[in-house]
């Protein structure tokens, strides 16, 4: 026997599909319900209704057509951590414009090549971030708000296959990769809402991050709103050791967030005390063992734990009713097919070292890459290769490894190190460059620099200048000069020699 595991089958999605109809579809019998509580230090949470989030959106999505822009259109989303983020974006979901939500934190220099490779028809705009110069239509915030109370479109359903939205994540060719996902990604979620968030209509789920986080826009907000449930969404500016207060106040029933935020609330000192919380939730990068023992010892609650990736979500999940055993990621979710492949590429025996894969047909898979938006070259076989090092037993047991590449992880975000050693290789002093991803403590680690130079180069000129190359979530946090850079024998930088070489 080979470890391909799947259990159980998923349910088809319908054949006339609409993904921005399917999550407001709870609007319609439950208009007063609060749907989003944006909730800070303030006392008054700003609130917003089914009713007034579907209104504000299809008002949006009838202004972005009468504007001229037509279905297959792309839009990028330059916006801040607001409620505008998840408005425009479904808006332009509701009548086959195609949304392509990008980080705040990047740079003009980052940005540039974005907009050249989708050629947008127009810029929603946050005045508070830079863009770089280009022809493109902007549209500022201001006029982008008004267009809530514009005469509403209509829902324009159709192939569950179509292209709906694009997301960029970091490319293991050192740039990043635009994600080009169908109406169905939608549809596939109703697995991880089932064997991962326990996720139900009167659940009120806060999520850390931010708006335009795809961790966010899915796990914190999509999801509750296609049960009819209550998202809680922090205010912008809001610190850390805020959050356990905030959960209290406003009856979180379940918290989400990377695990580093879980380690920093837990190092705060601050109280947690969750009264009404049900369990956590942690996605974006592997959660520490002694992460989830303190957070119980702590708060009494569980932490359940998603292994996934921009190009299909989550897949790989603990839940209340399927617990890991001690060691294990958990298990495929149900209607999910995968396999553990070996080096060339086919599925090995169970127990054995490999290459985490989703089956080419799951529900959630991406279409492909823009433009493209084929499998083509992204496949071994009927697989796609996940990049995630794991061992996986008889009953679908799933123990991560690690990862196949170099990909490193920064707060949950994925960071190619051929991105970051093209922008800081740039620098003046820097003659060569390569970055890793170092463990600092048990489960933490940061991404280090390491550097040749004729001279030693002062580090908080290097963070300043990779800041204006990088996204603030990309930036090295360790600087280190060394003399010659390790290589293995085929001339190629030696990166595990230099994560021993750089570790404290």
């Amino acid at each position: 026997m080979t470890a391909v595991f799947q259990e159980g089958a998923p349910d088809p999605v319908p054949g006339n599909f609409n993904m921005a109809a399917h999550v407001l579809a709870p609007a319609g019998r439950l208009a007063d319900k609060t749907a989003l509580a944006v909730v800070g230090s303030s006392a008054d949470a700003e609130s917003w209704s089914y009713d007034r989030l579907e209104r504000a959106v299809l008002g949006t999505a009838g202004a972005i057509l009468k504007r001229g822009t037509v279905p297959g259109d792309r839009v990028l989303l330059r916006l801040g951590n607001t409620v505008d983020v998840p408005v425009a974006y479904l808006a332009c979901i509701a009548v086959g414009v195609i949304p392509v939500p990008v980080s705040a934190m990047l740079t003009p220099r980052e940005l540039s090549p974005i907009l050249s490779e989708i050629s947008p028809a127009a810029v929603f705009h946050d005045p508070r971030l830079r863009l770089p110069e280009t022809d493109v239509d902007i549209v500022d915030l201001e006029t982008l708000r008004s267009w809530r109370g514009a005469p509403p479109a209509n829902f324009q359903p159709g192939d569950p296959d179509r292209l709906a939205y694009i997301v960029y994540t970091s490319g293991t060719g050192g740039r990043p990769r635009a994600v080009a996902h169908a109406h169905r990604a939608v549809w596939a979620r109703r697995m991880m809402i089932a064997d991962w968030c326990d996720l139900r209509a009167d659940d009120r789920i806060m999520h850390a991050g931010a708006f335009n986080w795809t961790y966010t826009m899915g796990t914190g907000l999509m999801d509750p709103w296609s049960v009819g449930a209550t998202a809680l969404i922090p205010a912008e500016g809001t610190e850390i050791p805020a959050l356990p207060s905030l959960l209290e106040r406003h009856g979180a029933t379940l918290f989400a967030a990377a695990p580093g935020v879980y380690r920093r609330l837990l190092a705060s000192g601050v109280p947690i005390r969750p009264s009404r919380l049900r369990h956590g939730l942690s996605a974006g990068e592997a959660l520490p063992e002694a992460t989830r023992e303190l957070w119980m010892k702590r708060t009494g609650r569980e932490i359940y734990n998603a292994l996934g990736m921009s190009e299909c979500s989550t897949y790989i999940s603990t839940s209340p009713d399927r617990p890991a055993p001690a060691g294990s990621s958990g298990r495929p979710q149900r209607g999910r097919r995968v396999a553990v492949l070996d080096a060339a590429g086919d599925p090995t025996d169970w127990d054995r070292p490999g290459q985490l894969a989703i089956h080419r047909g799951d529900q959630g898979l991406m279409k492909g890459y823009w433009p493209r938006m084929s499998l083509d070259g992204c496949l071994s076989g009927e697989w796609f290769p996940t990049g995630d090092m794991v061992r996986m037993t008889r009953e679908g047991h799933v123990s991560h490894l690690g990862r196949a590449d170099d990909m490193m992880n920064a707060g949950g975000h994925r960071v190619s190190p051929l991105e970051v050693e093209a922008a800081m290789t740039g620098v003046a002093g820097i003659r060569s460059a390569a970055a890793v991803e170092v463990e600092v403590k048990p489960g933490a680690s940061v991404i280090a620099l390491a550097y040749v130079s004729d001279a030693e180069l002062d580090a908080d000129s290097l963070a300043a200048a990779a800041a204006e190359r990088l996204a603030r979530y990309k930036i090295p946090r360790m600087f280190v000069r060394l003399g010659a850079l390790p290589s293995n024998p085929n001339g190629k930088i030696d990166r595990r020699a230099l994560r021993k070489d750089l570790r404290p």
